[in-house]
């Protein structure tokens, strides 16, 4: 993805943006959704797939067999070990969506603008993504966490 999105031109920040969400993309599919075909003659697997649209728009979608529930973003605990995936989609795309079918494939999508260098996205995911509202730790400020992300 990167080497393709690269060689067509597309602003480096905007790559790897794009690489980020396929990867929590990926990540989603494989965590909570079914895999596509017949898993049990060996081909159950997930779609991903991106393209530069003629208006500047970079969407990342992937497709899954679904899942018992819908992809929405979640509020984890300061201390939970996963559920930012969508949050982070949400930071760093333009606008997301989830796409059903009728034969019960999903796809979620992420659409990123090529041209987000010269907007918001020159900030960086670090001023994006703020920390969670937590009570004040003597010594601990969880904005040091981000510092050097830009």
């Amino acid at each position: 993805m990167r080497a393709q999105l690269r060689s067509g031109g597309v602003a480096e920040a905007v790559v790897d943006d794009a690489v980020l969400i396929l990867s929590e993309l990926l990540s989603n599919a494989c965590r909570h959704g079914r895999p596509l075909g017949d898993a049990l003659a060996g081909d159950g697997d997930v779609r991903a797939a991106w393209r530069v649209d003629p208006a500047g728009g970079l969407t990342v979608e992937v497709t899954d067999g679904g899942g018992p529930t819908r992809p929405v973003p979640s509020k984890p605990s300061v201390t939970a070990h996963g559920g930012r995936g969508l949050n982070i989609i949400t930071a760093l795309a333009d606008d997301w969506g989830v796409r059903d079918d009728d034969r019960g494939e999903v796809t979620v999508w992420a659409v990123v603008r090529k041209n987000a260098c010269n907007g918001r996205r020159r900030d960086g995911l670090a001023a994006r993504v703020r920390a969670p509202a937590v009570p004040a730790l003597p010594g601990l400020d969880l904005r040091d966490a981000f510092d050097g992300l830009d």
